[in-house]
């Protein structure tokens, strides 16, 4: 069984499908029928609520390629299917006004696309896929309040109805394996504590990153809204010497949703007039221009909870057969690194992978084990990152030599990035976990990364794409209808 219907627990019922006679789903949230769901938002048409179990689900949600690819491996066609659906498709770096390291990167042709639509779109569709498949069953409605079994073995779970309280009697649902797919707010340390099993060692790193976000409609013509138009959204990525952030990405209703990130003691308010006057923080005033001139459609929306948070069920200790962690409730990051569906989705390849080895018996901590290395880069982008930036709390460890010079590396590759095309192309496969790290230190790519020159970038946001006058070179874009 799984707790949790999110991505995470989605994909890791379709996978466990193919080994078990039956696989139940057990969310908290109670779904909406298929139909009343699609036609839920906010104002304007606005499709970015999502369900209240995801409490970032109104900020974007961005799909890197990296995810793209295990989705389509997980659900043939699903990156067709999200396209139909009116996901749209945003190249990079060819379609984004985007600053970087202190520069405009050069909108050369693409080498990587997002998909930028609401998290909620790609929930649903998941779910429709996953639950067509008449061996596994959902328990919406309904909370997973303890694990059955004992320190050796896990056996099953305790469930309650939703609105019973601490009154309700509870129920028992036995199971073979449990799979804690319930997010960042996991209770899974307490009921191992319960069961006499040790808890999981957690690393932390948190920056105190906050952000909010609004829905707009772009009335200004900047961003896609003219022929002549071809920017599709706005990024400013912050760094140790520029802790301020923002994105403007296009939704799957022609809506955008704009975000603001500040760091601990200097969050970006939910006061409307406050949130489009944070805006003047940013390095540059693009952003305040486009939110003063754009139509608002809902309400500010912040959340805070970004820390990075991985749990060690991979190192020795006193841990039950039968239980596994994945998604969020194994290793969450910080939101705005956009990997969050991504490695829900590359988990679950890897669970595929791991239990169709014929060389291995899938053990609990070989299957453990085979979850957390496929969150492994992604943490070491995110909580890498992270740690740079001022403020910083956590117990992940210092850097030491090798730690030095791989940042030394990395600060070459990020200055050379926005400006040299070959260090730019490895740089976004890496970020968006299509590549391995080592592609960072491929021969043409170390060449320029070690001896090449900083190349110029554009002065002031490009606000059309290189060798393009006016809507040219719009192919693929599919703007209009994440």
């Amino acid at each position: 069984m799984v707790v949790g219907g999110s991505i995470a627990g989605l994909l890791a019922a379709r996978v466990l499908a193919g080994y078990a006679e039956r696989v139940t789903v057990v969310e908290r949230d109670r779904f909406a029928e298929e139909g009343e769901e699609s036609e839920k938002g906010g104002e304007g048409g606005v499709t970015t609520a999502g369900r209240p179990g995801v409490p970032q689900g109104r900020h974007p949600h961005v799909l890197v390629e990296g995810g793209q690819l295990a989705l389509d491996a997980l659900l043939p066609g699903f990156m067709a299917e999200l396209r139909a659906a009116g996901a749209p498709r945003v190249g990079m770096p060819s379609d984004m006004a985007h600053w970087q390291a202190g520069r405009w990167l050069r909108r050369v042709p693409a080498s990587t696309y997002l998909h930028t639509g609401s998290r909620a779109q790609v929930e649903r569709l998941i779910r429709r896929r996953v639950l067509a498949d008449p061996s596994i069953t959902l328990l919406d409605g309904t909370d997973t309040v303890g694990l059955l079994g004992d320190a050796t073995r896990v056996r099953g779970v305790l469930l309650r109805e939703r609105g019973d309280g601490q009154r309700g009697a509870g129920r028992e649902l036995t199971a073979d394996l449990v799979v804690d797919a319930s997010g960042r707010g996991t209770k899974a340390s307490r009921w191992l504590t319960a069961l006499g099993a040790e808890p999981p060692h957690e690393e932390l790193i948190d920056t105190g990153l906050a952000y909010a976000s609004r829905v707009y409609r772009d009335t200004t013509g900047t961003l896609g809204g003219e022929p002549s138009a071809d920017t599709l959204g706005l990024y400013v990525v912050p760094n140790p010497a520029q802790p301020f952030g923002a994105v403007v990405v296009p939704l799957e209703d022609g809506t955008h949703l704009a975000t603001f990130s500040g760091l601990r003691g200097d969050e970006p308010p939910t006061d409307e007039e406050e949130f489009e006057s944070y805006a003047k923080r940013l390095p540059h005033p693009v952003v305040h221009r486009w939110v003063r001139g754009a139509e608002p459609l809902s309400a500010v929306s912040g959340f805070r909870g970004t820390a990075n948070v991985r749990r060690r069920y991979d190192l020795p200790g006193r841990r039950p057969a039968g239980f596994l962690a994945t998604g969020d409730a194994l290793c969450t990051f910080n939101p705005i690194y956009g990997q969050g569906m991504t490695v829900a989705a590359m988990s679950a390849l890897a669970l595929r992978d791991v239990l169709a080895d014929p060389r291995r018996t899938p053990t609990t901590r070989r299957v453990q084990r085979a979850l957390l290395a496929a969150s492994r880069q992604a943490w070491d982008i995110s909580a890498g990152s992270d740690k740079k930036m001022p403020g910083v709390v956590g117990n992940a460890g210092a850097a030491g030599p090798a730690d030095r010079l791989a940042d030394w590396y990395l600060r070459r590759v990020q200055e050379r990035s926005p400006g040299d095309p070959v260090v730019g192309r490895a740089f976004r496969s890496v970020l968006t976990l299509k590549e391995p790290l080592g592609a960072l230190f491929a021969p043409a790519v170390a060449r320029a990364v070690l001896f090449g020159p900083v190349k110029e970038t554009p002065v002031e946001p490009p606000m059309t794409r290189e060798g393009h006058e006016g809507g040219e070179g719009r192919e693929g874009t599919e703007h209009g209808a994440s």
